[in-house]
């Protein structure tokens, strides 16, 4: 079987309840449930929380919450493996024969389930351990400049400084949605991007990363114009 896991723990700090927080009329976290249920991909679309008013709203949502987090996978450093790895097991001990799963976050409004069956079938096909979302920098990170100790102004990679930049090579970088896994690699080696990862690429105008307010504004008008295409 398929299973979507959406982790999303209660204790945002920069931006507070922000895996619940109203995104242009809804709850953040609906988009990635709703993204997973309109794929039919999944055979059980999950979110591993530790939050009640969280798994409740996932409820309402369309998702299942057949277990509570525990606290010691739900602190500010805790990385997203070991509460796969953990949700994974504890559905097994619950008696679900995973052969694939995907990771998708909470604050992903702009996940597509065409992406998501992108990503499932490339894996399939593919045969690899993982894959998941990137999207290409707005700007070459090539010329990226960094402060010296003096206050002065450095090129981070000074062998590039008269280098046009359309003859720099394209980089990418994790775009923030979504981690298809082959479920017994992945529990061999828990880890997001394991030595056979692919990519799908998605547009950067379907890409935000959600840290702080100023982002949040910037994805609801993001979102906005994408209703007006």
């Amino acid at each position: 079987m398929n299973v979507a896991i959406i982790p999303a723990r209660g204790g945002s700090k920069r931006i507070p309840k922000k895996n619940i927080k109203n995104f242009l009329g809804k709850p953040i976290i609906a988009y990635s449930i709703e993204a997973a249920i309109n794929s039919n991909l999944f055979d059980k679309v999950i979110v591993s929380t530790d939050s009640s008013e969280i798994a409740d709203i996932a409820v309402k949502y369309g998702a299942e919450v057949p277990f509570i987090r525990s606290k010691k996978l739900s602190n500010d450093l805790t990385p997203t493996a070991p509460v796969l790895e953990n949700a994974v097991n504890l559905l097994e001990n619950f008696g679900y024969k995973i052969e694939y799963f995907c990771c998708i976050y909470p604050t992903a409004p702009f996940v597509r389930a065409e992406y998501l069956r992108k990503g499932y079938n490339f894996l399939r096909d593919k045969g690899c351990s993982a894959v998941f979302s990137i999207t290409t920098f707005d700007f070459t990170i090539y010329r990226a400049v960094r402060l010296s100790d003096d206050g002065k102004v450095r090129m981070v990679y000074p062998k590039y400084k008269t280098t046009r930049s359309q003859d720099l090579t394209e980089a990418y970088h994790d775009a923030g949605q979504f981690y298809w896994f082959d479920k017994e690699r992945f529990m061999k080696k828990p880890t997001l991007l394991p030595d056979d990862c692919y990519p799908i690429i998605l547009p950067r105008n379907l890409t935000q990363d959600i840290d702080a307010m100023e982002d949040w504004h910037i994805a609801e008008s993001m979102y906005k114009a994408q209703a007006l295409l």
